[in-house]
């Protein structure tokens, strides 16, 4: 039987567990999906020779970017967003190689860019500076957008938060919270900005999943803003995980 999983530290709930099980029985795959916390990254090698049926692995927090030193080889996109979520094992014999790939910017472009007019979407917040910061930075760009990177700390290249005005949501009107504030069970807490200035034109886009709505969605759409969760994104990234790992 083959086998899939996911690798991060600590691992609660987990989306693709349960969606790639359920796909496997529904689709009659021989295939099983588990779970791999794992308190470090150099837990990797331990993981791969426990479990030589392994054909791919989801990465998530904190192992983004500290997977990339372990793989074999890592696609050009992965390389310049600079994370990796998905890993391919290739076994050669008893050997095996490692690819990367990111399925983040597949998934959150996909899933944003029906929100998007080109008329009055020009410039993006992205709150958070972690892996998927830079995966969906690299998405914007993409789509045509300028981004600014808002931390709670003083960073090279961050804006912080006491600096988001009224005038700046304006200008800005495209928000992206990558951060892990208001996810289940803290679903009191959301980013600290001037939700007043919001409007019709202002899209927020959290990429938390669990509540259905943030805080920080609601106290957007309170204004008449656009929200929209990351269930979606975290659908489309899976059909992107199975290829990458079905690929020829």
């Amino acid at each position: 039987m083959d086998k899939y999983g996911l690798i991060g530290y600590p691992l609660g709930h987990s989306f693709s567990i349960s969606y790639f099980n359920q796909r496997f029985q529904d689709e009659g795959i021989n295939a099983v999906y588990e779970n791999f916390e794992i308190p470090t990254i150099e837990a990797l090698d331990e993981v791969l020779n426990l479990n030589p049926e392994l054909k791919g692995l989801n990465v998530t927090i904190p192992y983004k970017e500290k997977v990339i030193p372990y793989l074999d080889s890592i696609t050009p996109e992965a390389r310049a967003i600079g994370a990796v979520n998905v890993i391919k094992v290739i076994h050669e014999g008893k050997d095996y190689k490692l690819k990367g790939f990111n399925s983040d910017v597949i998934g959150f472009t996909k899933s944003i860019e029906p929100m998007l007019d080109k008329k009055w979407h020009k410039k993006a917040l992205i709150l958070g500076t972690g892996g998927a910061s830079k995966a969906i930075n690299f998405g914007l760009h993409h789509l045509g957008l300028e981004t600014v990177f808002v931390s709670r700390y003083e960073r090279p290249d961050t804006i912080q938060y006491p600096s988001i005005t009224p005038d700046v949501i304006k200008e800005y009107n495209v928000i992206v919270n990558c951060t892990p504030l208001g996810m289940y069970p803290k679903t009191e807490e959301c980013p600290l900005l001037p939700y007043e200035a919001m409007d019709s034109h202002t899209i927020l886009y959290d990429l938390i999943y669990n509540p259905d709505e943030t805080l920080f969605m609601k106290r957007g759409a309170e204004y008449g803003a656009q929200t929209k969760n990351g269930l979606e994104m975290l659908l489309l990234q899976a059909f992107a995980s199975w290829e990458f790992w079905n690929e020829k």
